[in-house]
């Protein structure tokens, strides 16, 4: 059965959620100290328990309702109020932004810069212990 029949599929969201942040299943994996075969597995399930679910919504810097209440629709209809909106001859009093969209810019920049430099710690430990491999 597609996931299109089951709109609580949890593991679709999460999956489309990683793709909206624009996230590799294997920098969710690094983020969550896995690997990319159980991000993989996760994305397939149709339900997680709740403490994974807290653990994903954090990695993906979303909260778990997000991810629960998450769908295409919800989505079309958020972008499309943008559009509603600015037709309105430059009246944006129905747009119920609660950050600064440059706040929450930079705060995605630094997580992503986070995210890349414990990655890249993570490739010089295998480089290390390769080497202390090799040199035995």
């Amino acid at each position: 059965m597609s996931t299109l029949t089951k709109p609580n599929h949890i593991g679709r969201k999460i999956s489309r959620i990683r793709e909206l942040r624009d996230m590799k299943q294997e920098a969710l994996a690094q983020a969550l100290g896995t690997n990319q075969q159980a991000i993989s597995a996760l994305e397939n399930s149709e339900t997680i328990d709740e403490q994974k679910l807290a653990e994903v919504a954090k990695a993906l810097c979303v909260t778990p309702e997000a991810i629960k209440n998450f769908s295409e629709e919800n989505m079309i209809s958020y972008f499309n109020s943008f559009h509603d909106n600015s037709v309105n001859n430059g009246n944006f009093a129905n747009n119920h932004c609660t950050f600064n969209p440059l706040d929450k810019l930079i705060e995605t920049f630094h997580e992503k810069e986070k995210l890349y430099e414990r990655l890249l710690q993570s490739e010089k430990d295998k480089i290390e212990y390769l080497e202390k491999l090799l040199n035995k």
